[in-house]
């Protein structure tokens, strides 16, 4: 009983504040600088009036010594009564030079002060205004790319129109009800008796030379294109890549694909690849963070949905863990886009003991973070120990990738690559995404889960310019060949641009490997082909 009384005390106890170690050592150090003041204060006096060091006065005296001037300022005998006191000078003389020492050392204090302050400043203006001078040349260098893109983008549409005109309207199709010149026919021999009875035979006309109206050249999109041989299912996306009538987005583990169809595209408008683990053979890389846009709790709620997407698993009893770690990632996301911290401050709260809290700080006093936030996350903290911990090795597996210093690179944008993402759609750009295949990514997901929230972020903007216009849907409408997908990046919002993604301008082709493979990554949907 006793036990458990002095528990239930020591749970109730708040938990106290120590003394900071800096305080202590602070302390220390200020009384042994008076200690070496005092002690130099008394020789020098001594030698000044009576033209030497006085006998006695050691520095192992001193602390008595500034005990008793402490007490009795005006009494220098008591302070050192080891030392004669012919041998002393005057109290005067003492403090004087003590308060001169005192002030020689405060001058010398803040000479210092200002001298390190300023040398910081400097090299801190100077790395200003060369990262600065970087991004300002990195910008320029871009805006005439995306300038002379665009500028060869309309001169081959201007092309492509004027050849349109130019053609001979006799090799137009002739509109039915328009007259149009006969066609010779094809008739039976007849005897020349105009009385001869018999029924007139059929008259049958050759085939109409021009193709009929509304004839299609190009397989109808969206679709899913099931096929082992990768050589056809390059061959599809190129031929979807090519017939893409507007803005292009490319997801694809083959770099034929994206060798093919850069070229043509870099002619149509601005060209952005994000290959965050080096698998094409270009300096050009985009970088992206998946903690922009974050501040929205709905970004960061799809975005979490999106990185947990390739670990995820499928078994209904482990729902209530992904769960938990999916609002563990959400709050997580939210707090660093609130604070300003970088995507790689996540795999440290993830693995760090301890460096969970963080967060929930975060989001109890940022005024940026949404209402609500820092309760939900510290109740799945501090309630069921087993599920929050399986739920942050979860998050560390889709974080895994971060451990190498391209990934780091990649989640480490610059101005002018926000800026390029959000503009290619009205640009009519191309956006390559590529990487790996992974066939077991809830074991070693690598960059899949960037790649992954990557795209859903890009088809997510797609969706929301085609609400924001007239007609409800894109116009030219966006292209989405995403070529070996489901070893690349399973998109969660794939079944939903299958069934209504025509409706709004977005036309996908989809190309797996088999049924099976897309049965594993959308379980719960059945895609049609």
């Amino acid at each position: 009983m006793t036990r458990g009384y002095d528990d239930e005390r020591g749970a109730a106890r708040p938990r106290g504040h120590g003394v900071p170690d800096s305080l202590l050592v602070g302390l220390l150090a200020f009384l042994l600088g008076l200690t070496v003041l005092v002690w130099t204060a008394t020789g020098l006096a001594g030698l000044f009036a009576h033209g030497a060091w006085p006998v006695g006065v050691t520095y192992s005296g001193t602390p008595m010594a500034l005990r008793h001037l402490v007490s009795a300022p005006h009494d220098m005998a008591a302070a050192w009564p080891d030392t004669p006191k012919s041998q002393l000078s005057g109290y005067g003389l003492f403090w004087g030079i003590l308060i001169g020492e005192l002030m020689v050392l405060l001058v010398l204090v803040i000479f210092t002060l200002g001298t390190v302050a300023r040398y910081r400043a400097v090299r801190k203006a100077r790395r200003t205004k060369a990262r600065e001078a970087r991004e300002a040349r990195l910008t320029d260098q871009q805006a005439r790319e995306a300038e002379r893109a665009a500028r060869e983008a309309k001169e081959a549409r201007a092309a492509r129109e004027a050849a349109r005109e130019t053609v001979p309207a006799a090799q137009e199709p002739t509109a039915p009800g328009e007259d149009a010149p006969a066609t010779p026919a094809v008739l039976d021999p007849l005897p020349l008796d105009p009385v001869a009875a018999g029924p007139v035979p059929e008259q049958r006309t050759a085939p109409p030379l021009t193709p009929a109206v509304g004839t299609p050249t190009e397989p109808t999109l969206p679709r899913v294109q099931f096929t082992p041989d990768r050589a056809a299912a390059r061959a599809a996306s190129i031929a979807a890549a090519a017939a893409a009538p507007g803005p292009l987005i490319v997801a694809t583990t083959d770099p034929a694909v994206w060798a093919e169809t850069k070229d043509a595209r870099a002619k149509l408008g601005p060209l952005l690849t994000y290959d965050p683990t080096h698998h094409l053979d270009t300096p050009a890389r985009l970088r992206w963070s998946p903690t922009s846009g974050c501040t929205d709790l709905a970004t960061a709620t799809a975005r979490a949905t999106a990185l947990l997407a390739p670990v995820r698993p499928a078994g209904a009893l482990d729902s209530a863990v992904a769960d938990a770690a999916q609002t563990l990632l959400r709050c997580w996301l939210h707090a660093a886009a609130v604070d300003g911290r970088p995507f790689r401050q996540l795999h440290r709260w993830a693995h760090a003991t301890g460096a969970a809290q963080e967060p929930v700080r975060i989001l109890r006093t940022s005024p940026k973070a949404s209402a609500g936030q820092a309760g939900e996350l510290e109740s799945v903290l501090t309630a069921h120990p087993e599920r929050r911990e399986a739920a942050q090795a979860l998050i560390g597996r889709a974080l895994t990738a971060l451990s190498s210093i391209h990934i780091r690179d990649a989640c480490t944008p610059l101005r002018a690559d926000s800026v390029l993402l959000e503009s290619f759609l009205d640009e009519g750009g191309t956006l390559y995404v590529v990487g790996e295949p992974i066939e077991d990514p809830r074991t070693d997901p690598g960059a899949m889960p960037l790649l992954t929230a990557l795209l859903s972020s890009v088809v997510e903007h797609g969706r929301r310019m085609a609400e924001r216009s007239s007609d409800g849907r894109l116009d030219p409408p966006l292209t989405l060949v995403l070529d070996d997908i489901a070893a690349l990046a399973p998109l969660p919002a794939l079944p939903g641009l299958l069934d209504t993604g025509r409706a709004r301008g977005l036309l996908t082709l989809a190309t797996m490997r088999s049924q099976e493979q897309a049965r594993a990554r959308w379980p719960h949907h059945s895609l049609r082909t």
